[in-house]
């Protein structure tokens, strides 16, 4: 299980294959499941340009090793990897990456969800947008995904 941080672009898919290579016993999963999220270029009905996350290192990647830790208890996984941007971002950047290695895809695929959702929905990071017309905004509130514990729970 490992968060980490970066200030600088990443390639998600060179992320997971690094850390499995790294971190992971060869033929023991049975499958990963990676949700990438990517910035888009609107939100909210405005046009975005760029967009700026902050964070207050160490207490951010102390919130999301318990929602991991949270996940590994409800669910038979192996191994999580999350790996999330900050500072400055424009649109079709990849932003954040969750991986989640099991021995069968279901607990895989719950797992991911209920990271990502708490990475959308509740993680301590700070976003500004910057919209095409130049105007510097703070985001309020990220999106929801209505229902997900009611599809988890099954």
């Amino acid at each position: 299980m490992k968060v980490k941080i970066l200030k600088d672009a990443m390639d998600p898919y060179k992320e997971v294959s690094d850390y499995e290579r790294e971190a992971l016993p060869p033929g023991k999963h049975g499958g990963v499941v990676l949700f990438v999220g990517t910035m888009r270029d609107f939100n909210d009905g405005n046009d975005v340009r760029a967009m700026s996350l902050d964070h207050y290192p160490g207490m951010t990647e102390k919130h999301i090793e318990k929602v991991m830790q949270e996940a590994h208890d409800r669910w038979d996984i192996m191994d999580s990897y999350v790996v999330h941007r900050v500072g400055d971002m424009v649109p079709t950047d990849p932003i954040v990456l969750v991986a989640v290695w099991s021995a069968h895809r279901r607990d895989s695929f719950d797992a991911c969800r209920y990271i990502i959702n708490y990475l959308k929905e509740s993680a301590p990071f700070w976003k500004c947008e910057v919209t095409k017309a130049g105007v510097k905004h703070w985001v309020e509130h990220n999106s929801e995904d209505p229902g997900v514990a009611k599809r988890i729970a099954k």
